[in-house]
C-alpha cells in the first residue's frame, strides 16, 4: 500500500494532530531486550539526511522504518533497537530535523522530517541550546531522541511568540503548549 503523509499542519485542528499522532504504530522498543551489541554503520547528518555505510539513503519509507526503531540512552547514544540486536547509530546533531510548527488551539504542533507529528508540552520539551551567533531550539520527540527545527520553523515559533505576546517579565520571549511554558532564549 503506497505511503500516504499526514496533511499539512495548517489543515488540521488539534483533535485530528492528535488522532494523527495515536494512530502512528511505533514498534515496542522499550520492551525488547536484544542481547546482541553492534555498529549499525549508520549516520544521520546535522541535514536530516540518514546514510548507511556511506551512501545517503534515498527510500523515505525506510527513513521512517528506521526512525520508528530509534531511541537514545542517557549517556547520549543512538540505538536502532530491534528485538534480537540493538546497533549504535551516529547523529551528528539530532535524529530529526522538525520542518513546519502551527498553533492549535493553544497548543504547539510540528512536523518532522518524517512526516512525524508532535505536540510540544511536557512529555515533548521545548530546549534552547547554541549561543547568541548560532542559536538552536530542540524538541522532545521520542525515547530521548529530539528534533532540532530547522530555519524556518524557528521563524515560525518566533513570529508566534510575537503574535500571542509571549514575554515574559526580563523581555525574554516565551511560548506556551499543553500548559507547559517555554523560553526562546538560551
Amino acid at each position: 500500500m503506497p505511503y500516504e503523509p499526514p496533511p499539512y499542519l495548517a489543515e488540521l485542528t488539534l483533535a485530528q494532530i492528535a488522532q494523527q499522532v495515536a494512530d502512528r504504530k511505533l514498534p515496542p522498543v522499550e520492551g525488547w531486550a536484544p542481547t546482541r551489541e553492534g555498529d549499525s554503520q549508520m549516520r544521520i547528518a546535522a541535514d536530516g539526511t540518514w546514510y548507511h555505510e556511506g551512501g545517503a539513503i534515498r527510500r523515505p519509507a525506510m527513513v521512517r522504518a528506521f526512525a520508528g526503531l530509534l531511541t537514545r540512552d542517557e549517556a547520549g547514544q543512538h540505538w536502532l533497537v530491534t528485538p534480537f540486536e540493538k546497533l549504535t547509530i551516529d547523529v551528528e546533531d539530532a535524529a530529526f530535523i522538525a520542518v513546519d510548527c502551527a498553533r492549535k488551539e493553544g497548543d504547539l504542533a510540528f512536523r518532522l522530517n518524517t512526516d512525524d507529528l508532535v505536540v510540544a508540552g511536557p512529555d515533548n520539551p521545548l530546549r534552547v541550546a547554541g549561543d547568541p551567533e548560532t542559536p538552536a531550539i530542540y524538541l522532545g520527540v521520542r525515547r530521548g531522541c529530539e528534533a532540532r527545527l530547522n530555519r524556518s520553523t524557528y521563524a515560525q515559533l518566533a513570529d508566534i511568540a510575537i503574535e500571542t505576546g509571549g514575554a515574559d517579565e526580563s523581555g525574554d520571549w516565551i511560548v506556551s503548549s499543553q500548559g507547559a511554558m517555554f523560553s526562546l532564549k538560551g
